[in-house]
C-alpha cells in the first residue's frame, strides 16, 4: 500500500466580526455535517481594530456551493474567497482493536518508518463516560494493544 497520495482541496475564507460564539460554533456544526473536510476559526483582527474571526473551510471542490450558501444563511459575511490547493495526505484506513472496554475505532496512517495508529476521540471520549473512568486512561489501554 502506497504511502501517501496527492488531491485537489477547495479552501474558502470569510471574516465575520459581529457574531456570537454560539452562532460561530453552530456554522461549524453544519460544515461539518454537509461533508468539510476541516472548518475553523483565527482569531484576527478587521479595521478600525476590531476584533473578528477568520473562518477556513477545507472541501471538496464539488461541495463549494454547498459550504457557501451555509456561510451566507448562518454568518452577516458578504464574500467569501477562494482558491483550489493541491495536498499531500498519509494513506489511511480505519479499524477496530479490542479493549477490556469493547471495541475501539483507530485510524491507521501509513509513513515510510511504518504504521501508527491513532483512537478516535468520539470512541475514546465514550467509552470513558459509560465506563467512568479518566480519558487518558482509555487512550493508555488503546496505546498499549498497538498491533497494526
Amino acid at each position: 500500500m502506497p504511502e501517501r497520495y496527492t488531491d485537489n482541496i477547495t479552501i474558502l475564507e470569510t471574516n465575520i466580526d459581529d457574531s456570537t460564539g454560539e452562532m460561530l460554533g453552530y456554522v461549524l456544526e453544519r460544515l461539518f455535517k454537509a461533508g468539510a473536510k476541516d472548518a475553523f476559526y483565527t482569531s484576527i483582527y478587521m479595521k478600525k481594530n476590531r476584533p473578528a474571526y477568520k473562518l477556513t473551510i477545507i472541501c471538496d471542490d464539488s461541495l463549494k456551493e454547498t459550504m457557501e450558501d451555509i456561510v451566507f444563511e448562518e454568518t452577516t459575511a458578504i464574500g467569501i474567497r477562494c482558491r483550489t490547493e493541491r495536498r499531500t495526505c498519509l494513506t489511511r484506513t480505519f479499524e477496530e482493536i479490542d479493549t477490556p472496554y469493547g471495541p475501539v475505532r483507530v485510524k491507521c496512517v501509513y509513513t515510510k518508518k511504518g504504521p501508527r495508529m491513532y483512537p478516535e476521540y468520539d470512541c475514546v471520549r465514550e467509552i470513558a463516560q459509560r465506563f467512568n473512568v479518566p480519558l487518558y486512561e482509555v487512550y493508555a489501554e488503546i496505546k498499549s494493544k498497538r498491533t497494526i
